[in-house]
């Protein structure tokens, strides 16, 4: 999403998990019907597992819709009811976000020696803001950049704000937008963190995670991203 009035590709934003961080596993509103497989999948007793079904690793109406209501929720395409591993993906990397929990530089990648910095950990799908070592917001989920359309790695900095940006190359709005690389912007929208494939290279992020964001930080701040999102 948007070039900022120079070259550079864009992508969309992040998404906001406070910590402690909560997944939003509750039941999505009912979408245009779509009819439930009866196949039973690869992934199906992690997936009646993770969404507390009888585990038993066999499809039944109940498992189909639960499953199919979950991909309405993160716009997991198709959208059958099927545990294959698009769906299961989605909630290992659920699983691993939250096993973080309040100590999202355990590994100490984000440098501790730049004052305040926004991280990103693209393998982990997640970001933070640090002041040193004292976590100032998050862990939250974010959506970064897909195959092809990679969020750049590296140390950067926010250069350039503009609340009500609006995309050039998608013309779409792009709230919140805090540029630090080219045109890679941490940014809010209108969908699931978890909603694959990803972002055309910026880090999205929810609404909330985004006002949060623009108030804690101010162009000069620090960025880091580092790690690789799964599947690019």
């Amino acid at each position: 999403m948007g070039d900022i009035r120079r070259r550079g590709a864009v992508a969309l934003a992040l998404t906001g998990l406070v910590a402690p961080l909560t997944l939003a596993l509750g039941t999505a509103p009912a979408q245009a019907a779509t009819s439930c497989t009866t196949q039973t999948g690869p992934y199906q007793k992690q997936v009646e597992k993770f969404l507390g079904l009888t585990v038993d690793g066999k499809q039944s109406s109940t498992d189909c819709k639960a499953i199919q209501a979950f991909q309405n929720k993160h716009g997991i395409k198709p959208n059958v009811g099927y545990a294959g591993p698009v769906t299961w993906g989605v909630m290992d990397l659920m699983l691993k976000q939250k096993a973080v929990g309040n100590n999202p530089n355990k590994d100490g990648k984000c440098p501790t020696n730049k004052g305040r910095i926004a991280c990103v950990n693209l393998t982990l799908q997640l970001s933070w803001i640090q002041d040193g070592s004292r976590l100032v917001y998050g862990p939250v989920p974010v959506r970064t950049g897909r195959d092809g359309y990679e969020t750049r790695t590296g140390l950067k900095k926010i250069y350039w704000r503009d609340i009500d940006h609006v995309s050039n190359i998608y013309n779409v709005p792009m709230p919140y937008s805090q540029f630090f690389d080219g045109g890679q912007a941490f940014h809010s929208v209108n969908l699931s963190m978890w909603n694959p494939p990803g972002s055309h290279g910026c880090v999205n992020m929810t609404k909330t995670t985004a006002k949060k964001y623009w108030s804690l930080l101010k162009k000069g701040d620090d960025v880091f991203v580092y790690g690789r999102k799964p599947g690019t």
